[in-house]
């Protein structure tokens, strides 16, 4: 698999595609509502992407930025292999993978300058303790990290953070730990669980991470979350996540889609059992009416973006 996620013009998201899936992709584009694709690498590096553009009957417009405004290049194709080819390499990192289009310096026009941020001590410290833990948590995007710097200290009207000004920091904290993630070796805890979810999916269980902010939304969306002949569901919701990543064990929520007890308990037993299975720590006492909680966990979920 490509170390890459695939946005389309419709927002349908692919991670980790083939190299035949992305060619697939790329032959598909021309429509109407269907004519770009953007490339990222994983973890997503800001100001780094690959893209194209084609609309059904005309050529392939390339593109792929290196960092830095200056870096931006463009290229034309006339058929979609030369551009399956290039984004292939490029998501391959091959040398020599951009050799056989003609690209072009693309110019962006002049860099917005964008003002320093005027905050307290106090306000700077607390808006980079929560991006850092949601960083952490390692399902949010450098945009949405970005969006959350932004909102994190509005205060009616007042909005001392603008967009320009979140993606700074925001940055500054995904590299950090881009840089950390890279010397983590083999596959962390995090991995075994969406592993253990994986399987009891396959099992006919609706299995969901990170979704919803708390409890009660979780049980209301739930259902609508997987296959309709789904047995029964387990997930987390975004504070069992920052609790994990703070070190505090997570907490799995379940149930049977009968409502009974009985169902319940028994996908209680079937969630332990793929957890366990992939090689993590239980607590639970068996009781329908309680969460399962794995601990101890190291959290060190792998960034994306």
């Amino acid at each position: 698999m490509l170390e890459i996620v695939v946005t389309t013009e419709g927002w349908e998201r692919y991670e980790r595609v083939s190299a035949g899936e992305l060619g697939g992709l790329v032959r598909r584009i021309g429509g109407e509502g269907d004519r770009f694709l953007v490339v990222q690498r994983i973890p997503d590096l800001p100001d780094v992407f690959a893209q194209v553009w084609h609309k059904d009957g005309g050529d392939y417009t390339v593109e792929h930025r290196a960092g830095a405004a200056d870096r931006h290049f463009q290229a034309r194709a006339d058929e979609p292999g030369a551009v399956i080819a290039a984004l292939t390499g490029w998501a391959r990192q091959e040398a020599g993978w951009d050799a056989p289009l003609a690209w072009s310096p693309l110019d962006m026009g002049p860099v917005p300058e964008v003002p320093p941020l005027d905050l307290a001590e106090d306000d700077r410290t607390e808006l980079e303790r929560r991006v850092r833990e949601v960083l952490v948590g390692g399902y949010s995007s450098r945009a949405e990290l970005a969006e959350l710097a932004e909102e994190y200290l509005v205060d009616g009207d007042h909005r001392p953070v603008s967009r320009e000004q979140a993606q700074a920091p925001a940055d500054r904290l995904w590299l950090e730990r881009v840089a950390e993630q890279a010397a983590w070796r083999g596959e962390t805890d995090p991995e075994r669980l969406t592993r253990a979810f994986a399987a009891l999916r396959e099992a006919g269980v609706t299995a969901r991470e990170n979704v919803t902010c708390c409890r009660g939304c979780g049980q209301a969306e739930i259902g609508a979350e997987g296959e309709p002949d789904a047995r029964g569901f387990v997930y987390f919701h975004t504070q069992c996540t920052d609790s994990a990543a703070a070190g505090q064990g997570l907490t799995l929520l379940y149930g049977g889609f009968d409502g009974s007890a009985e169902t319940t308990a028994a996908i209680g037993h079937e969630v332990v059992a793929a957890v366990e299975a992939a090689g993590l720590p239980t607590e639970w006492d068996h009781d329908p009416g309680r969460a399962i909680t794995v601990t101890p966990l190291d959290w060190r979920r792998r960034l994306i973006g």
